[in-house]
This record gives structure tokens, sequence and C-alpha cells, in this order.
């Protein structure tokens, strides 16, 4: 999975640069993070929806378009897949109420 994650986060990289005209992505980047943080909270919004509708394929879709503009909020935030991917990995094993409770502390 972590390879179309790196391809992924390779080409939201060269778009960064690109022309707004020239592509969806360099488009959102022109338009700042209010731009990204909205089409994030839609596309949970649609994937909360698919999932009370049941249906596996449109809860993949919407949970990919989810996963796909994350990621460009991390992108632009200066954030990778890998940050996010070692962050669960140093809650592997810990409890949700540990975790949680260790929050409060920090």
């Amino acid at each position: 999975m972590s390879d179309i994650l790196k391809q992924l986060e390779a080409v939201l990289a060269e778009r960064k640069n690109a022309d707004a005209e020239s592509s969806y992505v360099a488009e959102l980047y022109s338009k700042g993070l209010d731009a990204i943080l909205k089409k994030v909270g839609e596309e949970a919004t649609e994937t909360v929806m698919a999932a009370k509708d049941g249906e596996a394929d449109k809860i993949i879709y919407e949970t990919a378009d989810l996963w796909f503009h994350t990621m460009v909020m991390l992108s632009s935030q200066g954030l990778s897949y890998q940050d996010v991917l070692n962050e669960l990995g140093r809650r592997f094993g810990m409890s949700g109420l540990e975790e949680k409770a260790n929050r409060k502390e920090s």
C-alpha cells in the first residue's frame, strides 16, 4: 500500500509548483489551505454518508477521495503520509483509553 502512497506523494509534490490551470491539485494549492480544508471536510461528510448507506463500493470510493484530499492537506503543510504512519505505529499496542489519557498529559 505504501507504494501507491509514495507515488501519490511524489505527484502532489510536483504539483505544488505547477500552473493552477494545469491540474486539479495545482489549482487546490493555489487556492490555499482554506480551500484544501474545505475539500477534506466535504469528503469526510461524503464518507460518513456512504457508510450510513452501507454500500461497499461507495464507502471505498469516498474513503479514497478522503484519503487523497487528506494527503493534499498534509503535503500543503510540509507533512508526509509517513508521519501519520509513524504516529499510528507509536500508538500500536496501546489501548485507546491509554492513548487518550496520554494526550491530556501532553
